[in-house]
Protein backbone atom coordinates (compact mmCIF):
# COMPACT_ATOMS: atom_id res chain seq x y z
CA UNK A 1 0.00 0.00 0.00
CA UNK A 2 1.28 3.22 -0.57
CA UNK A 3 0.12 6.78 0.77
CA UNK A 4 -0.15 9.94 -1.05
CA UNK A 5 0.13 13.44 0.13
CA UNK A 6 -0.39 16.20 -2.11
CA UNK A 7 0.60 19.92 -1.67
CA UNK A 8 1.51 23.00 -3.30
CA UNK A 9 -1.94 23.95 -5.24
CA UNK A 10 -3.23 27.48 -4.67
CA UNK A 11 -4.75 30.58 -7.17
CA UNK A 12 -1.98 32.15 -9.50
CA UNK A 13 -3.14 34.62 -12.05
CA UNK A 14 -2.59 33.84 -15.94
CA UNK A 15 1.24 33.70 -16.92
CA UNK A 16 2.49 32.66 -13.07
CA UNK A 17 3.81 29.79 -11.97
CA UNK A 18 3.19 26.98 -8.87
CA UNK A 19 4.94 23.95 -8.07
CA UNK A 20 2.95 21.29 -6.59
CA UNK A 21 4.76 18.30 -4.14
CA UNK A 22 3.44 15.01 -3.16
CA UNK A 23 5.08 12.81 -0.65
CA UNK A 24 5.01 9.25 -0.92
CA UNK A 25 4.85 6.32 1.76
CA UNK A 26 6.37 3.74 -0.09
CA UNK A 27 9.17 1.49 0.59
CA UNK A 28 11.96 1.15 -2.28
CA UNK A 29 10.34 4.51 -3.39
CA UNK A 30 12.46 4.14 -7.10
CA UNK A 31 10.49 0.78 -8.23
CA UNK A 32 7.42 3.12 -8.69
CA UNK A 33 6.09 5.29 -11.56
CA UNK A 34 4.80 8.40 -10.39
CA UNK A 35 2.62 10.53 -12.08
CA UNK A 36 -0.03 13.85 -12.12
CA UNK A 37 -3.27 13.89 -13.33
CA UNK A 38 -6.33 16.52 -13.16
CA UNK A 39 -9.77 16.73 -13.40
CA UNK A 40 -12.08 19.81 -14.14
CA UNK A 41 -14.92 20.48 -13.10
CA UNK A 42 -17.59 18.75 -15.79
CA UNK A 43 -14.60 17.07 -17.35
CA UNK A 44 -12.67 13.59 -17.26
CA UNK A 45 -9.58 12.96 -14.90
CA UNK A 46 -6.67 13.51 -17.37
CA UNK A 47 -2.82 12.30 -17.06
CA UNK A 48 -0.72 15.42 -17.22
CA UNK A 49 3.15 14.02 -16.43
CA UNK A 50 4.59 10.67 -15.07
CA UNK A 51 7.64 9.40 -14.16
CA UNK A 52 9.41 5.79 -13.53
CA UNK A 53 11.39 7.06 -10.51
CA UNK A 54 13.84 4.44 -11.40
CA UNK A 55 15.25 6.73 -13.83
CA UNK A 56 15.12 7.30 -17.95
CA UNK A 57 11.18 7.74 -18.56
CA UNK A 58 9.39 10.91 -18.67
CA UNK A 59 5.80 11.78 -20.10
CA UNK A 60 4.11 14.68 -20.85
CA UNK A 61 0.32 15.47 -21.96
CA UNK A 62 0.95 17.73 -25.04
CA UNK A 63 -1.24 20.47 -23.36
CA UNK A 64 1.66 20.82 -20.73
CA UNK A 65 4.88 19.90 -22.89
CA UNK A 66 7.20 22.73 -22.42
CA UNK A 67 5.60 24.64 -19.65
CA UNK A 68 5.45 21.78 -16.81
CA UNK A 69 8.72 20.02 -15.17
CA UNK A 70 7.95 16.95 -13.40
CA UNK A 71 10.98 15.36 -11.01
CA UNK A 72 11.96 13.65 -8.10
CA UNK A 73 14.00 13.51 -4.89
CA UNK A 74 14.50 10.30 -4.14
CA UNK A 75 16.02 10.66 -0.83
CA UNK A 76 12.61 12.43 0.51
CA UNK A 77 10.25 10.25 -1.17
CA UNK A 78 8.83 13.29 -3.10
CA UNK A 79 7.27 14.05 -6.44
CA UNK A 80 7.37 17.47 -7.87
CA UNK A 81 5.49 19.05 -10.54
CA UNK A 82 6.75 22.69 -11.25
CA UNK A 83 3.97 24.37 -13.49
CA UNK A 84 4.53 27.39 -15.31
CA UNK A 85 3.24 29.95 -17.55
CA UNK A 86 0.23 28.90 -16.48
CA UNK A 87 -3.25 28.98 -18.29
CA UNK A 88 -7.10 29.38 -16.94
CA UNK A 89 -7.58 25.90 -18.71
CA UNK A 90 -4.97 24.32 -16.52
CA UNK A 91 -7.65 25.17 -13.23
CA UNK A 92 -8.41 21.84 -12.39
CA UNK A 93 -7.72 19.58 -8.80
CA UNK A 94 -4.65 17.66 -9.60
CA UNK A 95 -3.71 14.81 -8.06
CA UNK A 96 -0.66 12.50 -7.16
CA UNK A 97 -0.31 8.65 -8.28
CA UNK A 98 1.63 6.07 -8.07
CA UNK A 99 1.79 2.35 -10.08
CA UNK A 100 4.80 -0.31 -10.40
CA UNK A 101 5.93 -1.02 -13.96
CA UNK A 102 5.89 -4.51 -13.77
CA UNK A 103 9.58 -4.16 -15.61
CA UNK A 104 8.28 -1.89 -18.52
CA UNK A 105 8.60 1.68 -17.89
CA UNK A 106 6.35 2.55 -20.45
CA UNK A 107 3.96 1.89 -18.33
CA UNK A 108 4.52 4.99 -16.54
CA UNK A 109 2.70 6.84 -19.11
CA UNK A 110 -0.59 8.35 -17.38
CA UNK A 111 -2.09 9.45 -20.47
CA UNK A 112 -2.26 5.54 -21.65
CA UNK A 113 -2.44 3.65 -18.50
CA UNK A 114 -4.18 3.27 -14.91
CA UNK A 115 -2.18 4.15 -11.94
CA UNK A 116 -3.02 2.22 -8.79
CA UNK A 117 -2.28 4.52 -5.55
CA UNK A 118 -4.04 7.91 -5.34
CA UNK A 119 -3.56 10.65 -3.19
CA UNK A 120 -6.59 13.08 -2.39
CA UNK A 121 -5.64 15.70 -4.30
CA UNK A 122 -4.92 19.87 -4.56
CA UNK A 123 -6.70 22.53 -6.27
CA UNK A 124 -4.78 24.64 -8.91
CA UNK A 125 -6.63 27.77 -9.88
CA UNK A 126 -5.76 30.30 -12.59
CA UNK A 127 -7.75 33.38 -13.18
CA UNK A 128 -7.26 35.48 -16.46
Amino acid sequence: QVQLVESGGGSVQAGGSLKLSCVASADTFSRYCMGWFRQAPGKEREGVAGIYLGGGSIHYAASVKDRFIISQDNTRNTLYLEMNSLKPEDTAMYYCAARLPYGRASLCDPMTYEYSYWGQGTQVTVSS
